[in-house]
């Protein structure tokens, strides 16, 4: 089956210096179309594979671990990880020499795309953003919608800063995980994810800040690529704010949504998600 040769793809993951980083990552797909996956915080590549195998025949897929996730080197702690996810996507592309690549990017791996897209759109066919989390549209389009202060959140950052990190992947997943509920996860997944949760305050400067001015100068409108943006329909109104904003600022982008679906449809939903992205890619020239 092509899901189990996905996954015993991952024992021979190749690793190597990406952007600066000891990168890992996974290649899968028989498809005439190379793509570049990039997944959510608390995630890791594997998580594609059942969406990668739905679009076996479409992408050939490389999916890589960002920092201080799966099998890649730790975060340094210092530096604009969203900037080091974007040079290791980067330098991932330059390595594969294929020319421009389709970038499917799911929650902050969706900011990482964006990103890609304004730094070196010579590496960019088309974008597939699931559910990216960029707040800082949210937050400059619809200032009165609470994106940082509701209570789930306002839970995640007490119980952060009392050193209670699995608390605080708890309140976390609430409202970002795959829906399941936090007492139905593994224990293995549950201490992954516990170990992991100081990566989600990482990203902030980047994603609520906008730290690498993605937002100015026409950054966004320059963007010439077809983008899909795709949502749940079940998810927090944020995102769809979000999707709105930009979709408005880029474009050749359009929108879709997969019913019943939450901010995980790529894990969920994979065999959906992919439908919709089969379709749009299929409108994009290889060439």
């Amino acid at each position: 089956m092509i899901w189990t040769r996905i996954w015993q793809a991952i024992s021979d993951m190749p690793q190597d210096i990406r952007g600066g980083v000891p990168t890992h990552w996974i290649t899968a797909g028989n498809g005439p179309r190379q793509a570049l996956l990039i997944h959510c915080s608390l995630g890791h590549a594997g998580g594609w594979s059942r969406m990668v195998a739905a679009l076996d025949d479409v992408i050939t897929a490389i999916a890589y671990d960002l920092p201080g996730h799966g099998r890649s080197a730790d975060w340094d702690g210092v530096s604009d990880i969203q900037g080091v996810s974007t040079a290791m996507a980067a330098d991932l592309l330059d390595h594969a020499g294929q020319g421009p690549a389709d970038i499917i990017g799911h929650s902050f791996g969706g900011t990482v795309a964006i990103r890609l897209a304004v730094e070196r759109p010579d590496l960019v066919r088309s974008l597939v953003l699931i559910e990216p989390v960029f707040f800082a549209v949210a937050v400059q389009d619809r200032p009165a919608l609470q994106v940082q202060d509701d209570a789930h959140m306002r839970a995640y950052r007490e119980a952060l800063r009392a050193g209670d990190r699995m608390a605080a992947a708890r309140a976390f997943t609430s409202v970002w995980g795959d829906g399941r509920g936090w007492d139905r996860l593994p224990p293995a997944q549950q201490q992954a994810m516990a170990a992991r949760i100081h990566l989600i305050d990482a990203g902030a400067p980047a994603i609520y800040g906008d730290c690498a001015g993605i937002l100015s100068g026409g950054k966004l409108a320059a963007i010439t690529c077809p983008v899909l943006l795709i949502r749940g329909g079940d998810s927090p109104e944020a995102i769809a704010a979000i999707n709105d904003g930009l979709a408005r600022r880029i474009p050749q982008a359009q929108q879709a949504a997969i019913a019943g679906a939450g901010h995980m449809a790529p894990i969920t939903h994979p065999a959906e998600v992919a439908e919709v992205a089969r379709t749009f890619l299929q409108g994009v020239p290889i060439t």
